[in-house]
């Protein structure tokens, strides 16, 4: 399996960034897919995740702010993030898994995309 991750960057705060995942070895359609958020010293944390059938989960951090979305004709996972903070700041990683038991740490792991946002 593997997750190509892109679209980070470094953005003012109020700014938006759209991650994208793009899938590969994989079929696609039989996985959920996430996003989780990773800052130096802690554990990865859920950002938003996305269920086979396409039903979001976000964590309550960015609920009204980010919106996760899926393109199983793609084999792609994007993250559209708006109203961009300085505690988004973070490595962003893609992730599939198998079931969407967003609270464990398991599944396929893309190489994460660094997401700085400056106050």
């Amino acid at each position: 399996v593997q997750l190509q991750a892109s679209g980070g960057g470094l953005v003012q705060a109020g700014g938006s960034l759209n991650l994208s995942c793009v899938a590969s070895r994989i079929r696609f359609e039989a996985y959920a897919m996430a996003w989780y958020r990773q800052v130096a010293g802690e554990q990865r944390r859920l950002v938003a995740g996305v269920t086979r059938g396409g039903s979001p989960n976000y964590g309550d951090s960015v609920k009204g702010r980010f919106t996760i979305s899926r393109d199983n004709a793609k084999y792609a996972v994007y993250l559209q993030m708006n109203s961009l903070k300085p505690e988004d700041t973070g490595v962003y990683f893609c992730n599939s898994r198998a079931a969407p038991d967003w609270a464990r740490e398991r599944g396929y792991w893309g190489q994460g995309t660094q997401v700085t946002v400056s106050s």
